[in-house]
């Protein structure tokens, strides 16, 4: 299968040997060898269902696949950039943060919901099970690892979290009294909660 690797902070390796890999379209900045690059259509599938998730996620979501030998250099706007390696196990990711993946895994699409009804965002989460790696993108700095207990459930504001691994369940909270204090509160925004064991992935900057 192809391999992923952080080439620097900033920019993902994929080493290919008669392998692909599938990326953003339009992450990629570089190649070297013999590489073909196609269009893997939408994330979430085909169908009804995939393209209103397509216009309703503006179309950052359209795929391409990076096959043959060679390497094939990835970025995103200067953001950061974490592999993770998943072996038989899911990582629901903000479709947003999602760069690229390789090896057996699946994905699919799902909508969250709206960050808030004044900006109308909506919160799309791909879901990624299997054997191979997935890399992502964190914007402000690298990615920030909390980990979740049955004792201790997380809540992250939407536009902050980037990943969740292990045995979770996510639920809204409306009821924000830290929004009011910042300044942000219009009643219609609301938080994610996470319940379980595992790790949930932030970003230091906001979206």
């Amino acid at each position: 299968m192809a391999q992923l690797f952080e080439k620097s902070k900033k920019v993902i390796e994929a080493q290919l040997a008669g392998t692909s890999v599938r990326a953003i379209s339009g992450s990629m900045v570089a190649y070297e060898g013999n590489v073909q690059f196609k269009s893997a259509g939408f994330g979430g599938g085909d169908g009804v269902l995939a393209g209103l998730k397509r216009r309703a996620t503006g179309e950052s979501l359209s795929l391409m696949e990076c096959g043959g030998q060679g390497k094939v250099y990835f970025a995103v706007n200067g953001q950061n950039v974490t592999v993770v390696n998943l072996n038989n196990e899911t990582l629901q990711v903000e479709s947003q943060q999602l760069l690229a993946f390789a090896g057996n895994l699946r994905s699919s699409v799902t909508f969250a919901g709206l960050r808030g009804a004044t900006t109308g965002a909506g919160l799309f989460t791909t879901t990624v099970t299997g054997v191979g790696q997935v890399a992502l993108l964190s914007a402000g700095g690298p990615l920030i690892h909390l980990e979740v207990s049955p004792q201790y459930p997380l809540v992250v504001d939407p536009d902050a979290f980037v990943a969740a691994r292990g045995n979770l369940n996510q639920s809204f909270v409306t009821d924000v009294s830290w929004r009011d204090a910042m300044g942000q509160g219009a009643g219609e925004a609301f938080s994610l909660r996470w319940d379980g064991q595992g790790v949930v992935l932030i970003q230091p900057a906001e979206r």
